[in-house]
């Protein structure tokens, strides 16, 4: 059995934790810990198969994975189904699919299969083909409108061309075209709901009933745990349907009001390990295709992990990103395992001579 040990110890940890704070967000429901558990063995198992297969299949089904998320995006523009304003998800009668979760894996992986082919650091032209790949899904993710996902996705294809060897200038030239692409972006590309949130960032006391409520009220939360918090499912504003979205994208706040600061440092610890661990297993890859793949799913998860709390704890506009293992999700879950799965196969790949 192809099985990363640490890797597959320090998830489950997480599993756990997820589970044991989704009971108290969700109002001490079971009906929503059983369906997340269900999602969390779907993907375990689908971790540990994906695993049994060497790195080099995945590097050569990379473009047709990235295909069919693509028509999967298109599709969701013309057959989605709709919720809170969004449409992002396509019903597959049994369960719904939200296409946009598996570009997070498909734009790493095809880059990191095409540039690992190619003579590195890459050229301008193996430079454009990976920008113009990393676009075309973020756009489409942009329009449903989930911009929190399109940043996810963007970020990992930044991160496959940064660790593939992108040159200061592109790297300059592309912060230069970030800053100059803002006041596009805020007049001709950006919701009215999404530039509220920006401005309600900048100051949430101006309507703290309306657009500021969801900051005002995560921030009393996390504020209220203290040290050591008050107790698992004792928290006055997720008890009492005063923090919103508690066991989603805000579920952090409620691990902050009833563990306190040690219970948010003990997550980020398990966060940490098993980022530093991914790093070790990018380092020790065989393959270009892995170390890509490896250090880009690595610095993603990072990703992940910051633009949760950030919008949490009020240092960031609120873009609906979920903390990966703990917030309630099916497809979201099962992506994660996915990546990690690659992971695992990359781990435990044969050493070339």
């Amino acid at each position: 059995m192809h099985i990363d040990i640490p890797l597959l110890l320090i998830l489950i940890a997480l599993c756990g934790i997820g589970l044991a704070v989704l009971y108290s967000a969700s109002a001490e429901s079971i009906f929503y810990v059983k369906r997340q558990a269900t999602f969390m063995l779907i993907g375990l198992f689908a971790m540990i198969g994906i695993a049994q297969f060497q790195p080099r299949l995945w590097e050569r089904w990379s473009i047709f994975i990235y295909i069919c998320g693509l028509l999967s995006l298109v599709a969701v523009l013309f057959f989605g189904v709709g919720a809170k304003g969004a449409q992002r998800w396509l019903d597959l009668g049994v369960t719904r699919f939200q296409p946009s979760e598996l570009m997070k894996i498909a734009v790493p992986m095809t880059l990191a299969s095409y540039l690992g082919k190619r003579h590195l650091p890459p050229r301008f032209k193996h430079v454009s083909i990976g920008v113009i790949a990393t676009l075309i899904p973020v756009l489409l993710v942009a329009r449903q409108p989930d911009l929190g996902t399109s940043l996810i996705i963007f970020s990992s294809g930044f991160f496959a061309l940064f660790l593939a060897g992108l040159g200061k200038r592109y790297l300059l030239s592309t912060a230069l075209l970030a800053m100059a692409a803002v006041p596009t972006m805020w007049f001709y590309v950006m919701y009215d709901y999404q530039k509220q949130r920006v401005l309600t960032l900048l100051s949430p006391e101006q309507d703290k009933l309306g657009a500021g409520w969801n900051i005002m009220q995560s921030t009393t939360a996390i504020g209220s745990g203290g040290l050591s918090g008050k107790g698992w499912t004792q928290g006055t504003q997720s008890q009492l349907n005063f923090l919103p979205e508690s066991h989603t994208d805000f579920i952090i706040a409620v691990l902050a009001e009833e563990f306190g600061l040690i219970g948010v440092l003990g997550m980020l610890a398990l966060y940490l390990l098993l980022i530093g661990r991914c790093m070790i297993i990018a380092l020790n890859a065989q393959s270009m295709f892995g170390r890509i793949m490896a250090g880009t799913i690595s610095l993603t998860f990072f990703v992940y992990i910051f633009v949760n709390m950030g919008m949490v704890s009020g240092i960031l506009p609120v873009v609906g990103a979920p903390l990966p293992f703990i917030s309630y999700g099916g497809t979201a879950i099962v992506t994660l395992f996915l990546g990690f799965g690659i992971l695992m196969a990359i781990s435990t790949e044969p050493k070339r001579i």
